[in-house]
């Protein structure tokens, strides 16, 4: 079945439908055992090799270094629909790809061929960024010399994915103060990973603390942070909304079809049958209503990260800056609205359903906890205000952000 026969919408091209038919049996698998995984907290590595398996952590890169060369709208919608198999399963995968989009827009020609011809290979990235002991401005990981080598060594926290990977891109401070990406096997000595995450949602993503202890770092392997694609805050935060999307897909999904084999009816409802009853079908209205809204302002935003890319592929300057000031703009305007909807729709399920809704075997809950784990991540208490700063002021979006101690 069609993405547009489930009444989503059509896909983000004339070619989406052929796209994304390969993968949607490996995504009914991933959905079949989710809730399971779920309850048992066991982690998707069968999942996510699966899905390297099939091509689809290289979906993304050109078809001549072995991917399928999807677009910007195409990838997210492939997320949308993977995060309705498991939520957990893109957050895991949000780093790689990051690091394609960053290589896919690097103007080192060495550099983009070496990557993009491993990721076609199927080789996986996490990522090594946020430290909970860095200042704003610096790194506390460190890369240094030692024995006419270079070394990384630093604790990292969030490494979203990085136990399922090949190999780790990391942000740290190099020796000359500069602040530098650089990327670091994820079996080399020294690099130790740990599924230490304790979040009460997508608590199935590895998004623990990697720890480097005299690492061994390779010095073709280095680049200055300043080079990072400059449309990435827009991009990591779209996977986020594509992921509150697919959420509100599946929760939909499930509302619907536990109000259809409800046989129990309360004495003052409006029907023999819950599925007659016109108030609980208006609540597995608003919930499906909600996530397909949260879809279609996802892959608007993800054209406006589109038109970033071919902007920055011009080499017009002002013409990239003003693509990106904009897909930023769309970005923020999208945050509150679609995690308020899906919040909201992975609520109001349970009023459909009663208290038999909340047993853990139907593991309902994840989806609220999920949702709103997800939406810590932006954060978006910010997002209104920057958009208005815009709107009055034309004050441009702040673009990269930081978090540490002052």
């Amino acid at each position: 079945m069609t993405q547009i026969d489930l009444g989503w919408g059509s896909g983000p091209s004339p070619r989406y439908e052929q796209l994304a038919e390969p993968f949607r049996p490996l995504f009914r698998k991933i959905q079949s055992t989710a809730a399971a995984r779920d309850l048992e907290r066991r982690l998707p590595f069968d999942e996510i090799s699966a899905l390297r398996t099939a091509g689809f952590t290289a979906i993304r890169v050109p078809a001549e270094f072995g991917g399928a060369g999807a677009t910007l709208p195409e990838l997210f919608n492939l997320l949308i629909e993977l995060s309705e198999a498991d939520s957990n399963v893109t957050n895991a995968v949000r780093a790689h790809f990051g690091f394609t989009e960053d290589v896919l827009n690097s103007s080192d020609p060495k550099r983009r061929a070496l990557w993009l011809g491993r990721i076609g290979e199927k080789t996986l990235f996490g990522n090594g960024h946020t430290e909970v002991d860095s200042k704003l401005q610096a790194f506390s990981t460190t890369v240094s010399s030692k024995n006419g080598g270079l070394v990384l060594n630093g604790r990292k926290y969030y490494t979203t994915g990085t136990l399922f990977a090949d190999w780790i891109n990391i942000a740290a401070q190099h020796e000359n103060g500069e602040q530098v990406g650089v990327v670091v096997s994820r079996h080399a000595q020294g690099v130790e990973v740990l599924d230490d995450w304790d979040g009460f949602g997508q608590a199935l993503t590895a998004s623990g603390t990697a720890i480097f202890t005299n690492a061994p770092v390779d010095r073709d392997q280095i680049v200055p942070v300043t080079e990072r694609f400059k449309y990435s805050n827009p991009f990591y935060q779209l996977v986020h909304l594509a992921t509150l999307a697919g959420i509100g897909r599946a929760a939909a999904g499930d509302v619907a079809r536990l109000v259809k084999e409800r046989t129990r009816v309360f004495s003052h409802g409006n029907a023999d049958r819950v599925s007659a009853d016109p108030q609980i079908l208006q609540i597995v209205g608003r919930v499906r209503s909600n996530a397909y809204a949260a879809g279609a302002i996802v892959l608007k935003v993800a054209e406006a990260l589109q038109r970033a890319h071919e902007a920055h592929l011009t080499g017009d300057e002002e013409r990239r800056v003003a693509a990106i000031t904009i897909a930023e703009i769309e970005l923020d305007q999208a945050v509150t609205v679609v995690s308020d909807l899906i919040l909201e729709a992975t609520t109001i399920l349970f009023d459909a359903l009663g208290a038999s809704s909340t047993a853990r075997n139907l593991a309902l809950d994840r989806y609220w906890r999920n949702a709103r784990t997800i939406a810590t991540h932006n954060p978006r208490v910010y997002r209104d205000r920057v958009v208005g700063d815009f709107a009055v002021n034309g004050t441009p979006p702040p673009g990269q952000y930081r978090i540490g101690t002052a």
